[in-house]
């Protein structure tokens, strides 16, 4: 089981990583820095990434968790992204 769920952590990782793409090509299109945070945004991904774990039978209270930090690294990332290109 260990060298399963170190496989899946790299997987997950190789996930994340995508995502963080996509955060960067975001930060190219945005026309400004106002435009990076949408909190409707943020609250629509956390409640479908809960609503997908409610579905698959995992606890929602804790995917709400882990999506907020998600969210919330990712803008982190998508501003200092931003102000990179920028500079």
């Amino acid at each position: 089981p260990g060298a399963t769920v170190d496989a899946l952590d790299r997987e997950l990782v190789a996930l994340l990583a995508t995502r963080f793409g996509y955060m960067r090509a975001a930060a190219r299109i945005k026309p400004s820095r106002d435009a990076v945070r949408d909190e409707a945004r943020k609250a629509s991904v956390i409640a479908a990434a809960v609503a997908e774990a409610e579905a698959q039978g995992i606890p929602g209270d804790v995917v709400a968790d882990i999506w907020e930090r998600l969210v919330e690294g990712s803008i982190a990332y998508e501003f200092t992204q931003w102000d990179k290109l920028r500079s």
